[in-house]
């Protein structure tokens, strides 16, 4: 079996002679040679826009597959087991309140890996045998879409795994018809990691075989792919078309900032080069599956995350990537919540304003798998996890929860091991948690005898509950799921009050937090035109704005919530 998959994937390349030409009418950005600064014109049909309304306000669920569910009791979690799982999240019947109502998940990496977390692939074309088969991950798309949940999976095209057979074969000789896959030089010209280029690890590792060096930013055992050779990216528009077909809604795109290198420091991350190739990609997944979507991981500050959505001239969700993962957003929300302040937020926004191009998609989140537990992060303290929740799940875009954070899982203990942020999933306080009736591949986080489902799940003060509550309030209206932003909180100085308006064509919606721990009731006069309120969600002793002629007064005790209709 594993001789048959290494002559398919280094055969691979000759196929995509003939994929090519079902490509769109567009102007690639890369040479045909292994010069990717070199344009030429292909005649390609046109690529169809974007056609995935879904995505806009999707709620999406980011699951490690390893720690969700185990079907088969060998401790690591699986496909079955997040089948079984399915109606937990999403039971398909909107009237229903006791499912998380998430509508679309994201999943890591499980195609076939030699390590735990799967970014390092060695095989695109299969799903990892730990986590079942490729069977298992056709029903699981089959069941989720009855439910009206999407999938979007992991897609690590920065790097391969060391052990792939492309990277195999290139090391194996300069001749190799793999060699060019791979960035290949004589010598090791001492370039640092683009995020810490003084202190950080070197990214050119001597290959036994010849001596020779190759790329690799992140480590040697995941060395970069060549994109500026042409087989490369029509394997990866290869591969990406095969996943469609068999059923996925889109992808996240791992480390996008560091696809194409011009050299050392600055040049190793944002280069022209990379834009073009996302260009590329995104016009490619448009033409396989315009209903999909694409979700970018750009790990740095607003101006430059603003770049990586392209030009919205032509396609009016932007011809790179249609969303982008906030990370300043997620800092300022976690401040927030910190420190009693929601200025941060308020100045954020009006940063993206000024930056993001009209109508794009944002993808708001806390935290992810490289971070620290959000529970940790607030320190456990109950207002802060409400807070934080609150503020994700009205704000615009897409919002992205982490698999666990609805019950508060905190880290796995100190330290910085990416598996301490990764721990399984805890369903019930009994030995296996409710995710194994084996051993668990790594223990449970601290804390979950409150920190669990089954006890979260009656309680309608619990973080779980919470929520359900917002998901299902945002899943029903229209301005929480697809509304643009108005921002009543000044950006500067200093105030526990968030307050802003969502609105879209047919709904008005005014969404107010206290995200301080002051005693009493905290007052501020805000200013927009309404005849009436609706509530759609408030906490004990939140009530309506009271006033007239366009000036609003609210009262709202520490660490609340209130969502109100305009009439």
């Amino acid at each position: 079996m594993g001789s048959m998959r290494t002559l398919r994937s280094l055969g691979a390349h000759f196929r995509n002679l003939l994929t090519a030409g079902l490509a769109a009418l567009v102007l690639s950005a890369c040479a045909s040679s292994g010069d990717a600064s070199t344009p030429r014109r292909v005649l390609q049909r046109a690529a169809p826009p974007w056609s995935h309304g879904w995505s806009q306000g999707a709620v999406f669920y980011e699951i490690f597959v390893r720690s969700f569910a185990d079907s088969d009791g060998d401790g690591i979690g699986d496909l079955r087991g997040l089948i079984s799982k399915l109606d937990y999240l999403n039971d398909g019947d909107p009237a229903t309140t006791t499912d998380l109502g998430v509508t679309a998940l994201w999943l890591m990496p499980v195609f076939a890996s030699p390590s735990y977390h799967g970014y390092d692939t060695t095989d695109y074309e299969h799903i990892n045998p730990a986590y079942g088969t490729d069977e298992d991950f056709t029903t699981l798309c089959e069941e989720a879409h009855r439910r009206g949940i999407r999938i979007i999976v992991d897609f690590v095209i920065n790097h391969s795994g060391s052990g792939h057979p492309w990277f195999q074969s290139s090391a194996s000789s300069p001749t190799s018809p793999y060699r060019d896959w791979y960035l290949w030089r004589p010598d090791n010209p001492g370039w640092r990691q683009p995020w810490n280029t003084y202190t950080g690890s070197e990214t050119w590792h001597r290959n036994q075989a010849d001596g020779q060096y190759f790329y690799g930013v992140f480590w040697g055992g995941m060395p970069d792919l060549n994109y500026t050779t042409r087989a490369v990216r029509d394997e990866v528009k290869r591969l990406a078309s095969l996943w469609l077909a068999r059923g996925v809604d889109g992808f996240r795109l791992d480390a996008t900032r560091y696809l194409i290198e011009t050299g050392g420091g600055p040049g190793q991350q944002d280069t022209p080069e990379t834009h073009a190739f996302l260009k590329e990609l995104a016009a490619h997944v448009r033409g396989a599956k315009p209903q999909a979507t694409l979700v970018a991981e750009n790990w740095t500050d607003t101006p430059i995350i603003a770049t990586y959505f392209g030009s919205t001239a032509t396609i009016p969700e932007g011809d790179e990537m249609p969303m982008n993962f906030n990370f300043p957003l997620a800092e300022r929300i976690l401040e927030a919540a910190r420190t009693g302040s929601s200025v941060g937020i308020a100045a954020k926004y009006a940063e993206m304003a000024a930056l993001y191009p009209r109508g794009v998609n944002d993808a708001p989140f806390l935290t992810n798998h490289d971070m620290v537990r959000l529970a940790t992060q607030l320190g456990t303290i109950p207002g802060r996890l409400r807070s934080a929740a609150s503020i994700l799940l009205t704000v615009p875009g897409a919002p992205f929860l982490y698999y666990g954070e609805e019950v508060g899982i905190q880290n796995g203990g100190s330290g910085g091991g990416d598996e301490l942020k990764r721990t399984p999933m805890p369903w019930d306080a009994t030995p296996g948690g409710g995710f194994t009736t084996g051993t668990p591949w790594f223990p449970f986080a601290p804390g979950r005898d409150t920190a669990n489902v089954a006890v979260q799940t009656g309680d309608p003060a619990s973080l779980l509950s919470r929520y359900r509550s917002l998901i299902h309030v945002r899943n029903a209206s229209e301005a929480l799921r697809t509304g643009e932003i108005k921002v009543l909180t000044p950006s500067s100085g200093s105030s526990p009050l968030l307050a802003f308006l969502r609105v879209s064509a047919g709904e008005r919606v005014l969404v107010v937090h206290n995200v301080g721990d002051g005693v009493g009731v905290t007052q501020a006069t805000l200013v927009f035109d309404a005849s009436g309120f609706e509530t759609l969600f408030a906490d004990t002793g939140v009530y309506p704005p009271t006033g007239s002629s366009g000036s609003w007064s609210v009262g709202m005790p520490p660490r609340t919530t209130g969502i109100w209709r305009l009439r």
